[in-house]
């Protein structure tokens, strides 16, 4: 048993650090990916009210 303590403690480290990496990244592509999407909505809507405008 006092052999298989700190093997034990390694593993769940490792696991949180797995998982506070795996979030981190996730947050990283979203912010991202969220960043890129508002952009494209900003252009849009720019090109868009140019349209109405030309329209009108």
């Amino acid at each position: 048993m006092p052999q298989m303590f700190p093997m034990y403690w390694i593993i769940l480290f490792i696991y949180f650090l797995m998982i506070f990496l795996f979030f981190n990244i996730m947050n990283y592509f979203i912010m991202m990916n969220l960043k890129i999407l508002h952009v494209k909505k900003m252009c849009f809507l720019k090109n868009f009210k140019k349209k109405n405008l030309w329209k009108w």
